[in-house]
C-alpha cells in the first residue's frame, strides 16, 4: 500500500506542477495579446485589456487548483482527520473558485455592456452561480461547525477510560 500512496502522491504532484504551469502560460498569452494590440495603440486595446483580465482571473483559479494539489494531496499526503482541517481547506479552495468567477462575471458584464446589452444574460446567470457558491459555502460552514461541536461535546469513551483509570476485577481500586 505504501508503493501505492507514493504513486497517488507522485501524480498529484505532477498534475498540480503542470497546472500551475499551464495557469503561467495563460498570464503570459494574456500580456503578449496586451503588449501586441498596446503598440501601437487601436480600437482593440479595451477588449485586449478585458481579455487580459479573464485570463489573468482564470489563470489565479487554474493556479490555486494547482497549488491545493500539491498542498493537500501531494505534500500532506494523507486524509484531513479534523473536521475543522477539511472545512478550512474547502474553504480557501471554494473562496477562490468564487472570486474568480465574480471577477470574471464583472469582466463580461462590462464587455457585454459595451457590445449588446441584450448579451447581458451570460454576466447575469454566471453573477447568480457566483451568489449561489457562496450561499453555499455558507450552509456548509454552518453545518460543519454543528457537526465540530457537537463532536466535541460528545463524550470520548477512549478519554473516560484514561482518566478513570484500570479496573481490576470489575471493582474500582479501593473498594
Amino acid at each position: 500500500m505504501h508503493a501505492f500512496d507514493l504513486l497517488a502522491r507522485a501524480a498529484f504532484a505532477l498534475a498540480g506542477g503542470a497546472l500551475m504551469l499551464l495557469a503561467l502560460g495563460l498570464v503570459g498569452v494574456a500580456g503578449f495579446q496586451v503588449a501586441d494590440t498596446h503598440w501601437p495603440p487601436d480600437a482593440e486595446t479595451g477588449r485586449a485589456l478585458l481579455d487580459g483580465v479573464g485570463y489573468t482571473i482564470i489563470a489565479i483559479a487554474v493556479f490555486d487548483v494547482g497549488k491545493y494539489l500539491i498542498e493537500e494531496e501531494a505534500i500532506r499526503g494523507r486524509e484531513m482527520r479534523q473536521a475543522g482541517e477539511a472545512r478550512q481547506s474547502m474553504t480557501k479552495f471554494i473562496t477562490t473558485i468564487a472570486i474568480a468567477i465574480f471577477l470574471e462575471s464583472l469582466v463580461t458584464v462590462f464587455d457585454a455592456g459595451k457590445r449588446d446589452p441584450a448579451m447581458m444574460l451570460y454576466p447575469t446567470f454566471l453573477l447568480l452561480a457566483g451568489v449561489a457558491l457562496v450561499v453555499g459555502l455558507g450552509i456548509y460552514q454552518r453545518l460543519s461547525a454543528k457537526v465540530e461541536a457537537s463532536a466535541e461535546e460528545a463524550p470520548h469513551p477512549e478519554a473516560d477510560a484514561k482518566t478513570t483509570g484500570p479496573r481490576l476485577g470489575g471493582k474500582a481500586e479501593g473498594g
